[in-house]
């Protein structure tokens, strides 16, 4: 795979296809595997692009994870675009990824043609509201802080089992296939990085989301937990150009859940934009 030196760090990524740029930006646990069923049908007509984030396999892993944060990614992801000369790509990105996407359109609008996000963890945003409060003390006490007690404890498969279940349902990952199972876990450190960092949830705010100025489509899954409600709700209230669609038949991951959907929808945003 090749690899581009961009902001102090090496990111491999892949590439197929020729035309305008699709970008495409994966989540937490994840790394440019993740797109391998978008890959394909994507680069029949655009430049599909897939990388791996700092500190993703198969990149090298955080040291103190001290700097992880949106920002950070968001800072990547611009001198990324810019390292490939792709002057403006669409932007697809998943669950943390999408996040890192909003971030970087907000600092670096001349970079983005368009943005496709996909349930961005945006926490903090809960805490607005009873339902969201309710269902922040739920997430942080069931999912967080256990999570992060396993990684502290050294016991890296349950880490990662309690946030999968935490955030595709309980028993999703002792069902997932063996060799999705072992890329989760390559990336296993990464995770542990992100619950150490006192900088994983930014101060985004609404005025920032205002900001944004490109064409937006917010995905949710139709089975994804309801944490990821209220802050799809809160983006379309502040985005101007978003529009919201929900990929049937698919939780949190949906991209891997329905990618047949999931394809068609964004392939027809695209062509409009």
């Amino acid at each position: 795979m090749p690899i581009i030196e961009t902001n102090g760090t090496k990111l491999e990524f892949i590439e197929k296809g020729q035309g305008t740029p699709v970008v495409f930006v994966h989540g937490s646990l994840n790394d440019l595997r993740s797109w391998n069923l978008q890959m394909e049908p994507f680069s029949k007509l655009y430049r599909a692009i897939a990388y791996s984030r700092r500190y993703h396999y198969p990149n090298a892993g955080p040291g103190d994870s001290s700097d992880y944060s949106v920002n950070l990614h968001a800072d990547d992801l611009a001198s990324f675009i810019r390292g490939l000369r792709l002057q403006r790509a669409h932007i697809v990105g998943s669950s943390y990824g999408a996040y890192v996407a909003l971030v970087l359109a907000t600092k670096n609008p001349e970079l983005v043609q368009s943005l496709t996000t996909g349930e961005p963890p945006i926490l903090p945003w809960l805490e607005g509201t009873q339902e969201g409060a309710h269902l922040m003390a739920n997430f942080m006490m069931n999912v967080w802080e256990p999570l992060k007690g396993a990684f502290q404890k050294g016991d890296m498969e349950d880490g990662v089992r309690t946030f999968i279940n935490g955030v595709l349902g309980q028993g999703t990952f002792d069902r997932l296939p063996a060799t999705v199972r072992a890329a989760m876990m390559d990336n296993a450190q990464e995770l542990k990085a992100e619950t150490l960092s006192p900088g994983y949830f930014s101060t985004f705010a609404c005025d920032d989301a205002k900001k944004i100025k490109v064409p937006t489509l917010l995905l949710t899954g139709e089975l994804s937990p309801p944490i990821f409600r209220p802050i799809i709700k809160e983006l379309l209230h502040c985005i101007p150009e978003a529009e919201c669609s929900i990929i049937p038949k698919s939780s949190h991951a949906m991209h891997a859940g329905n990618p047949e959907h999931y394809n068609a929808k964004v392939l027809s945003f695209l062509s409009r934009h």
